[in-house]
């Protein structure tokens, strides 16, 4: 494949750039939505003590935990593991999870994150 020359060669991001929107989980800000050859979405996440049980049925969603409460878990199909700070869970389709606890992520979202794939039983 030729890069295009109208191109550059890579893309920035900056976080404190974008603004925070609500979502099952707490807030989001989401990076290279915007960005047509990348395939996914990169997500900083704030997930606060009430996150709601959902699940995608297109979506793959990978979780890198930059920062944990103590008690903090995730609950994947009714079970509950404790997290930290440097784990990482890859969340495939169809797979209801949700946040306990107080964290902050780094969500890995293929394909593009779209919300009309957030789904409640």
């Amino acid at each position: 494949m030729t890069p295009n020359p109208t191109t550059k060669g890579y893309e920035l991001v900056d976080f404190s750039m974008i603004p925070g929107v609500p979502c099952p989980c707490g807030t989001a800000r989401r990076g290279l939505a915007d960005v047509e050859d990348y395939p996914g979405t990169i997500h900083v996440t704030e997930i606060s003590t009430d996150a709601k049980v959902h699940y995608h049925k297109t979506l793959t969603e990978t979780y890198f935990f930059l920062e944990c409460g103590e008690d903090a878990q995730m609950e994947l199909d009714s079970q509950r593991i404790a997290v930290h700070s440097g784990m990482c869970i890859m969340i495939r389709p169809g797979t209801r999870h949700r946040a306990l606890g107080k964290m902050k992520i780094l969500n890995i979202v293929y394909p593009k994150f779209d919300p009309e794939d957030e789904w409640f039983d």
